[in-house]
């Protein structure tokens, strides 16, 4: 198999798309394969998907594009807005290659998630059927914010990699080099800003960041034809992937379209698949477009996937271990103790099962239909005399059967000197399960603990929070965290959330309601559920000023000291089904 073949192709306003092409061997027609993404054609997503050359072998014609302004492509790019017409135009371009036997599949995860769908064609300008993996419609909520806050390390570390290739396209060397030493050193979270202004002033990311996350009339959402939706879809999200709800969404909007999509969410980051999804991919586009009655090609055949409905049992050797980080972590975490689940691995399952979850600390998957009601639905009261900010053991997460007097006042102090750090989730650049226990002994951060658990718990579904919260100034943040307290007193963060208030609301005592990140995860008896509270999350968002404008950036001069107030009583931490997933 060689390295591929360069094929132009023009639009019809005179854009040249370059796409390298992957043939299989020999002599026949085989089905198309479509990626188009902005980052340079040879690289191809390797970073989660196999060589486009392995889905050669298996049967496959596969066509690589960057898309308009990127790579080696013409014209100049203008993000998600310019993906419909283009999208419409190179499926039915594709389909007449030579060697096409005129059907179409289209991949790819993030950015080039997205432009599978994006497309204003209809019947043969669609793809026959498509895998859109960690990505969504909705550009404020899917992807540059939630809570009202920004994902500021997320955001910047994205646009100024996009700007970069923006440098590289114009023989910029010097400012392609200084946005890369600023990503090196860390320094783009506070120059970042400025280098988008200087390096990318009409790019996606600036224009994100300058918006108000808390005024959706200011962002795009992205129309999708319900034909396209009712095509065969597979969907890809990852629990510890920023993007998971917009993959949700899509699984919502397909199912409403029509569709019969199926969904898989792995114990994932954006760049750490844990062996990918190849098998699962493939058994995928030969079930739906190659043609009945020819044979696949025997030098590449799907991993053995079941559709079994897996069941654990804690401690025994069908329990898997918490999948490590993806992402460039600039410095590691406190080192945490042994897991308690032994490593055992585990395959996507396959095509017989409509929907699968991986629980993030066993490792294990569960084939759902259809999916289960959130076991701990009826939730958890949060207590304190008073001190859970200063003693972790202090606070408590009470059962409804359980009754507690300690529902008053809680106060906390956000210091901008010295903001409380984000470590892990799904925004941060160490993302995953990681341990947390020296963050919540920090005296602004509140947790809230349950007692022991006597059985087993499944965590499932996406964890909410309600409470009665403000402060002294007109703007601040609460930012949550759920963990695993294990009984050898180690602390595992298991997801996050958050909420950004501004200006005169800030200052009024009324209930508040937060969102944490959707989680399958078990808990085995003798283990603690905790809720942690903490005035911000830096760098994951941009630390709140306090005066009521929009927070962008790290701490300065007149960053105000940020008194906070929470009143417990009417309180409620519980979660809720998994957004359209019934």
């Amino acid at each position: 198999m060689g390295p591929g073949t360069d094929l132009a192709m023009v639009t019809s306003d005179g854009v040249s798309l370059a796409n390298r092409i992957f043939r299989p061997e020999g002599e026949g027609t085989w089905p198309v394969l479509l990626m188009r993404q902005p980052y340079g054609l040879a690289i191809a997503s390797t970073v989660t998907y196999a060589h486009p050359s392995w889905y050669a072998r298996a049967g496959f014609l596969v066509v690589v594009q960057d898309v308009r302004g990127r790579g080696e492509s013409g014209g100049a790019f203008g993000g998600f807005r310019q993906e419909a017409p283009d999208g419409a135009a190179t499926v039915r371009w594709a389909r007449q290659l030579p060697g096409s036997n005129g059907r179409v599949g289209a991949y790819g995860f993030s950015y080039q998630g997205l432009s599978q769908l994006l497309n204003d064609g209809e019947g043969p300008d669609l793809p026959d059927a498509l895998v859109p993996a960690m990505c969504g419609l909705d550009e404020r909520l899917h992807w540059a914010s939630e809570g009202g806050a920004h994902w500021w390390s997320l955001g910047l570390g994205w646009g100024l990699q996009l700007a970069a290739e923006g440098c590289r396209r114009r023989r910029d060397d010097d400012g392609w080099l200084e946005i890369r030493c600023s990503l090196e050193s860390g320094a783009y979270l506070r120059e970042g800003l400025a280098l988008l202004e200087r390096h990318d002033p009409d790019g996606m990311a600036l224009e994100w960041l300058g918006s108000d996350p808390g005024c959706p009339e200011l962002w795009r959402i992205h129309p999708v034809a319900p034909e396209l939706l009712r095509r065969p879809m597979l969907l890809i999200g990852g629990w510890h992937d920023p993007h998971l709800r917009g993959v949700l969404d899509l699984y919502r909007q397909a199912r409403a379209a029509g569709g019969q999509p199926q969904l898989r969410i792995g114990a994932w980051s954006h760049l750490d698949w844990q062996g990918g999804i190849d098998a699962l991919q493939l058994e995928f586009f030969r079930q739906h477009l190659q043609t009945p009655g020819v044979e696949a090609r025997p030098e590449v055949t799907a991993s053995e996937v079941t559709a079994t409905a897996w069941q654990s049992v804690p401690g025994s050797a069908d329990s898997r271990q918490p999948a490590p980080r993806g992402g460039i972590t600039p410095s590691p975490p406190p080192p945490s103790p042994a897991p308690r689940f032994p490593a055992v691995s585990a395959p996507v399952p396959g095509m017989g099962a409509a929907l699968a979850l991986q629980c993030i600390r066993t490792g294990l998957w569960r084939a759902e239909a259809p999916m289960p009601e959130p076991i701990a639905a009826r939730g958890w009261d949060l207590a304190s005399s008073g001190l859970a900010g200063i003693r972790s053991d202090e606070g408590q997460l009470l059962a409804a059967s359980e009754r507690n007097p300690d529902q008053g006042p809680l106060t906390l102090v956000h210091d901008p000197w010295r903001p409380t750090p984000s470590r892990g989730g799904h925004l941060g650049p160490d993302p995953g399960l990681v341990p947390r226990r020296d963050l919540d002994q920090r005296p602004e951060v509140a947790c809230f603990t349950t007692a022991s658990l006597p059985s087993t718990l499944r965590l499932l579904g996406e964890p909410r929070l309600r409470l009665i919260a403000w402060a002294d100034q007109p703007g601040f943040d609460l930012w949550a965290c759920l963990s695993v307290l294990t009984p050898d007193g180690a602390v595992q963060q298991l997801c996050t959330g958050g909420l950004c208030l501004l200006g005169d609301q800030a200052l009024i005592p009324q209930s508040r309601e937060l969102a944490l990140q959707p989680l399958d995860a078990t808990l085995l008896p003798g283990e603690c559920l905790r809720l942690s509270l903490a005035p911000a999350a830096w760098p994951a968002i941009a630390v709140n000023p306090g005066d009521g404008s929009l927070p962008t950036g790290g701490v300065g001069a007149q960053h105000r000291v940020i008194t906070i107030e929470l009143e417990l009583g009417g309180s409620r931490l519980w979660l809720d089904p998994l957004a359209g997933a019934n």
